[in-house]
């Protein structure tokens, strides 16, 4: 391409990123990008003369989706199939949004069960900590059974 005087300034060159970079930027192995890439997750990577990925500032929008779809759980195969949707276009815009809407409802349900395991785990990590001070767990336990009294878990949840 030539440039009139005064247009050298106007185009700007895109910077490149080799799969190290990306690897480095994202905490994402290089192994693992290459996977992606035969898995279908970056058909927007294009490949230099030698061979090698060459991302640009416009695919990293696209690492950061991958990396946060991947790690909220969402199979391969469906990162895939949202990733062929945005190469492909607006045309896909109402399947990539019900997508998301599917995710985020699926991610929150995660969430809600994990914040109830983990409501139960320190429950029981109150539980042991004043079983420890009493020097026994018997002072939990409804007369004469290893049942814990329901009031315990009430002052817990007071405490």
């Amino acid at each position: 391409m030539e440039l009139t005087p005064g247009q050298e300034g106007s185009v700007k060159k895109m910077k490149k990123y080799l799969i190290g970079d990306i690897a480095a930027k994202y905490g994402i192995s290089q192994d693992t990008l290459r996977y992606y890439d035969k898995a279908g997750l970056l058909p927007f990577v294009k490949k230099n003369a030698a061979g090698r990925r060459e991302f640009t500032e416009d695919d990293l929008g696209y690492i950061e989706v991958i990396d946060c779809l991947k790690r909220s759980g969402i199979p391969v195969k469906e990162i895939a199939k949202f990733m062929d949707w945005c190469v492909e276009g607006d045309q896909t815009l109402p399947q990539r949004y019900t997508f998301m809407i599917e995710q985020e409802a699926a991610l929150e349900k995660k969430i809600q069960e994990l914040q109830a395991q983990l409501d139960f785990l320190r429950w029981k990590k109150w539980y042991y900590q004043t079983a420890n001070e009493a020097g026994t767990e018997t002072i939990f336990f409804k007369p004469g059974t290893h049942q814990v009294d329901e009031k315990w878990h009430e002052k817990y949840l007071k405490h």
